[in-house]
């Protein structure tokens, strides 16, 4: 193990078929050790003499892929100074690209005393702690290529890893839960059937597992606690954790690609699992605990947290802000992803307390070459002082639009005077994007997430019933804008019943007819619930997991997911790469005849229809005809007329189908009440009846109407 200089760049282990570069960055360190982990446990340390820029560095040729190792580092023990230095705790490489093992709540991890958070405690973490470990880089991708699907054409399928597959009958058991499953047939065929285009990923960066859960028989289930931003989580390999976890992931993208399937990861850069002055030193913390973290300035011995986590990662660093792109260009590249979606995104907005539009971290994102090219998702809000940031993110940048899932879920609850909001937000939200010059794809539509309930529990229960979190119901959103359609929780009553499947299939409906980017929450299309839980982080077990044992109505629905998502793509006037012509206050009434609003009468919505309290039903008139983008190849698109009814009131309405400049004839291409006639065929003039709470979608096919 006689180490040779090495090479201060890149930074981690790097394995180039020889042997392996090691470099770690510490402006704090005073000595640095190496340490090399065998397979009994046994640890043998090497000091790190070459520093380059605050760089510490050596290369090794006996270290060979499957190698465990970690840092001990020397230096500081300040907190007063913001400083945590302690060589009793084996750190983790910031850099690892596989972390094996997982932590307990052994006092080691701490550097203070239980009972005295004033003392040292100097236990030697490493038979306690997780491992770094060198991988082998090389793969073979073959032809993979990514599948570039346009933002207007994309359906994305937000998923856990474990939670899609662990249950799935077809898929073997052995691989259950883990990206082995997730490239197995039986999952890829219910994607590609259901017609998704994207497959949005719920952490896998290397987390870890909160020791105050374990003890309570609980676990971090969701993920968003990361302490390897380069490493994929162990726990979903089934090939195992000392670097089998690279192979196993991209032997996973490779298939999800070959489906014509992207893969975006939902990635969590804005803290790390070491908490706040309480939490453990795994990492971070011990290596150069100022340049990581952002500290409360005059205090430095706390965390500045506007995530609710406990620390947030400091932008205004160099160091922090190379190692986040250092990291994202690494899962472009070498892991082939295709974007990301960005947990609590203002976090990394912030460079001093207010969320700046043009700070630092976009400003490097704007102008690198890979990442600026792939799905940038924001999810637009923290837990700080001006965090809600929905419509704020610059040019590039998609957002979860939390205003399109609000008004959605107030409109087919049957709140009042939502009409003029609803018409903007199935509209693309011209309101919220438009002013930065981004376009309706700017929008992404959801209506149901991994955080609170699902779409079944969403048209089922009033209130959270989170007793089995074990924190006295008191976690989790309050206000769900939910509605349990007469009754809480599970039901026999048929009229309940039977009025849940409509809102059901609204919700789902208006996510594919809207302009924008729709999202679907995974086991929505099957009518999953969680048994009205709202905040199922800590429940990895049958109440999270997608169950895949459908019953007739489950299916009947999984249908109707499949002919929504297909009709949608049949349809380039649902998919619009740019708003509608006109006022975008109340959705874009159009000047060019691209959308009209109608009243149940067929008579056009005027001003003060949009404000009346009591109105809760409208038609919406799709012109094909009037498609004024070109495709990819330069033609004029165009497409067939399509009619949407609205009724979300509580009892039927009566709708007049307009004259016959809309459309000669009028077929039922969707509708959102399974036990009606699925066809039907009206002439302008003609009535239809829309019992409380459905969705009706005609269609004027534009061979008939030419």
């Amino acid at each position: 193990m006689q180490p040779w200089p090495g090479r201060p760049y890149p930074l981690g282990a790097t394995f180039d078929g020889t042997g392996t570069n090691f470099a770690l960055y510490s402006s704090v360190a005073e000595r640095v050790e190496l340490c090399l982990i065998d397979d009994d446990g046994t640890e043998e340390r090497i000091e790190l003499t070459e520093v380059d820029g605050h760089v510490w560095h050596c290369f090794l040729r006996a270290a060979q892929p499957g190698q465990r190792y970690g840092y001990r580092v020397h230096g500081p023990y300040d907190p007063e100074q913001g400083h945590r230095c302690d060589p009793s705790k084996l750190l983790l490489d910031p850099y690892a690209k596989a972390i094996d093992g997982q932590i307990t709540s052994d006092p080691s991890l701490y550097s203070y005393q239980f009972g005295d958070p004033m003392k040292r405690n100097t236990d030697d973490s490493a038979p306690h702690t997780m491992y770094s470990v060198v991988i082998n880089p090389f793969f073979d991708w073959e032809f993979d290529r990514p599948p570039g699907h346009e933002y207007h054409d994309s359906v994305i399928y937000e998923a856990h890893v474990k939670g899609l597959t662990q249950l799935h009958p077809d898929v073997p058991e052995d691989i259950r839960g883990t990206y082995a499953a997730l490239a197995h047939p039986a999952i890829i065929e219910h994607l590609t059937a259901l017609g998704v285009t994207a497959l949005e990923l719920m952490p896998v960066h290397q987390f870890v597992n909160d020791p105050h859960l374990q003890e309570k028989g609980l676990s971090n289930y969701w993920g968003y606690n990361t302490i390897g931003f380069f490493a994929p989580h162990n726990a979903y390999s089934s090939l195992g954790g000392a670097g089998q976890q690279v192979q196993e992931f991209k032997t996973m993208v490779k298939a999800l690609h070959e489906a014509n399937i992207e893969v975006i990861l939902d990635v969590v850069y804005n803290h790390t699992a070491e908490g706040n002055h309480l939490g453990p030193t795994l990492s971070f913390k011990g290596i150069d605990n100022a340049s990581y973290y952002r500290l409360v300035e005059g205090d430095e011995a706390h965390y500045f947290d506007t995530t609710g986590t406990g620390n947030s990662l400091l932008m205004r660093s160099p160091h922090t802000l190379q190692m986040i792109m250092d990291s994202l260009r690494y899962w472009i590249t070498d892991m082939h992803v295709d974007g990301f979606r960005f947990d609590l995104a203002s976090t990394l907005a912030r460079e001093l307390h207010a969320v700046d539009r043009l700070s630092s971290f976009f400003d490097i994102i704007q102008q690198d070459p890979v990442i600026s090219q792939v799905k940038l998702i924001a999810e637009p809000w923290d837990l700080g002082e001006g965090g809600y940031q929905v419509g704020g993110f610059p040019p590039l940048w998609t957002e979860w639009n939390g205003h399109y899932r609000d008004t959605v879920r107030d409109y087919w609850r049957g709140e009042p005077a939502t009409l003029a909001e609803l018409a903007s937000r199935i509209t693309g939200s011209a309101d919220l994007y438009e002013h930065s010059g981004r376009r309706p794809v700017a929008s992404i539509n959801f209506v149901t997430a991994h955080d609170g309930f699902t779409m079944r529990d969403l048209v089922s229960y009033n209130e959270k019933h989170n007793e089995a979190n074990g924190e006295g119901n008191q976690d989790g959103e309050n206000h769900n804008r939910s509605w349990n359609s007469g009754a809480e929780g599970e039901t026999d009553d048929p009229e309940i019943t039977a009025l849940r499947e409509r809102r059901h299939r609204n919700f789902l409906a208006t996510l594919l007819f809207s302009q924008g980017v729709p999202m679907i929450a995974h086991g929505d299309e099957l009518g999953r619930t969680q048994q009205g839980n709202n905040n199922v982080y800590c429940q990895d077990n049958e109440l999270a997991w997608v169950d895949w044992d459908l019953t007739e109505k489950q299916e009947h629905l999984l249908d109707f997911t499949q002919r929504m998502i297909h009709f949608r793509a049949a349809h380039p006037v649902l998919r619009r790469r740019r708003f509608f012509a006109g006022d975008p206050g109340h959705g874009g009434q159009s000047d060019i005849g691209e959308i009209a609003w109608l009243k149940p009468s067929a008579e056009p919505m005027q001003e003060e229809d949009w404000h009346e309290s009591h109105a809760r039903s409208i038609m919406i008139f799709y012109n094909g005809m009037a498609i004024t983008e070109p495709d990819a190849r330069g033609e004029q698109v165009t497409d067939d007329n399509l009619l949407v009814l609205l009724n979300a009131a509580a009892e039927p309405v009566t709708f007049t189908l307009p004259d016959e400049s809309f459309g000669s004839v009028w077929r039922t291409a969707i509708n959102t009440n399974p036990k009606a006639a699925a066809n039907g065929e009206y002439a302008p003039g003609d009535t239809v009846e829309l019992v409380s709470h459905k969705t009706l979608i005609l269609v004027c096919p534009k061979e008939d109407d030419a």
